[in-house]
């Protein structure tokens, strides 16, 4: 028993001092800024968080969900107004917000995803990850959400479906995510001009 604890403290006082010489060698070369393109290593570790977030007993948690048309419609929906700003409506992580996270948000799409059971994507929804952009969306995490373990479930059923996500569903989704001030007035001037009752619609006026 002695050796064994002697061994489990080797290996990880051996991940320690590996993490920590990665850790000099970034702030030696490039510090911490997040406009770095994270490495192989780095990459690999985040992974790694992800993965040890979740309890071995979430993992097995099966889904209460029944899949149907109707959750996938409720769950797309909540999707493009809460989930897409980071992950993108198709799950891409390519947005402007989630390709500059670090790590990056991943792509959903990918088996490094979609072979997590339905109990770890549940998990993470609700408790988020440390040491990333994943915050926790659980009402026992976070007292401020009022996302109910429901709702998280119905994702992890759009989660799986993302692969397959057609160009129609994208362009609902298209219409459901959050409008910035200046987007709301250009639709609302295209939709004047098309009504006719202006001239033409006026240029929107971006700010940096």
């Amino acid at each position: 028993m002695k050796r064994l604890g002697w061994f489990l403290f080797g290996i990880v006082a051996a991940a320690a001092l590996a993490l920590a010489g990665m850790g000099m060698f970034v702030m030696g070369s490039n510090g911490f800024s997040a406009n770095q393109t994270p490495s192989a290593a780095e990459r690999w570790f985040a992974r790694k968080v992800r993965s040890a977030a979740v309890p071995s007993d979430a993992r097995a948690l099966a889904n209460p969900m029944v899949n149907s048309p109707e959750v996938q419609t409720e769950a797309r929906a909540h999707w493009a107004d809460h989930c897409a700003v980071c992950h993108a409506n198709d799950g891409s992580g390519q947005t402007p917000l989630g390709s500059k996270t670090y790590p990056p948000s991943p792509d959903m799409r990918l088996a490094e995803t979609q072979q997590m059971t339905d109990g770890e994507l549940f998990y993470i929804i609700q408790n988020g990850i440390r040491f990333s952009a994943m915050p926790a969306w659980g009402a026992a995490a976070n007292a401020h959400s009022d996302h109910d373990e429901q709702a998280s479930w119905k994702l992890v059923l759009f989660i799986r479906h993302l692969p397959g996500l057609t160009l129609e569903e994208k362009k609902e989704m298209e219409k459901l995510n959050p409008k910035s001030p200046d987007e709301i007035q250009e639709e609302r001037e295209e939709e004047e001009f098309l009504k006719g009752e202006t001239n033409e619609p006026q240029t929107p006026h971006h700010h940096h």
